[in-house]
């Protein structure tokens, strides 16, 4: 599966920019997909307890249950916060469900975020966008800047050792070519 890159999902992103609350809400589940590598259910079904600002993380429930904390950077502590104050206005606040639908004061499931996302994709000439790409983008990341696999595992909810080659197979060749040139073997003779 082909990564999603920066560029593109800042043209995403871009298509997000206002303070309506549908504008603020989407900016906040992407930023928290792109940094954090979560499934598109683990997103999609979060509670407000779920959410620490104070620590800047975010409690994951991944397969089989299993609970894990992981850590996002400002930008996405920014997006969540400005949500959040929008979503305190908003007929639903009282629901422990993080993402509330644009009308109604119901929750927004994982399927409505699925279909956001393909939504914010079309709309500025990207095919292909979904939650899965941004995992898979992650992992790509983490290794190309020497991330420990074990740490990686952990982060995203892993425990087969299969599972880093998998998601890593598709940018392999490309991290060796970049590896390649920074060794530069041979080019010093």
């Amino acid at each position: 599966m082909p990564v999603i890159r920066d560029e593109e999902t800042a043209k995403v992103l871009q298509s997000c920019k206002g303070k309506d609350f549908v504008q603020l809400r989407d900016e906040a589940i992407i930023r928290l997909y792109y940094n954090t590598g979560a499934r598109l259910s683990e997103v999609g079904n979060l509670h407000l307890e779920d959410v620490d600002l104070d620590t800047d993380s975010v409690r994951y429930r991944g397969k089989g249950n299993k609970d894990r904390r992981v850590r996002f950077g400002p930008k996405t502590a920014r997006a969540i916060s400005q949500y959040l104050r929008a979503r305190a206005k908003r007929k639903g606040a009282a629901l422990p469900d993080l993402w509330l639908a644009e009308r109604g004061g119901r929750r927004l499931a994982p399927n409505g975020i699925k279909i956001m996302i393909k939504r914010r994709g079309l709309a500025v000439g990207l095919s292909g966008v979904h939650a899965h790409r941004w995992r898979h983008n992650f992992a790509h990341e983490w290794k190309r800047r020497g991330g420990d696999t074990g740490d990686l595992m952990l982060l995203l909810g892993w425990t087969s050792d299969d599972m880093p080659r998998h998601y890593g197979a598709s940018a392999a060749a490309e991290r060796a070519q970049e590896t390649q040139l920074r060794m530069g073997i041979g080019e010093h003779v």
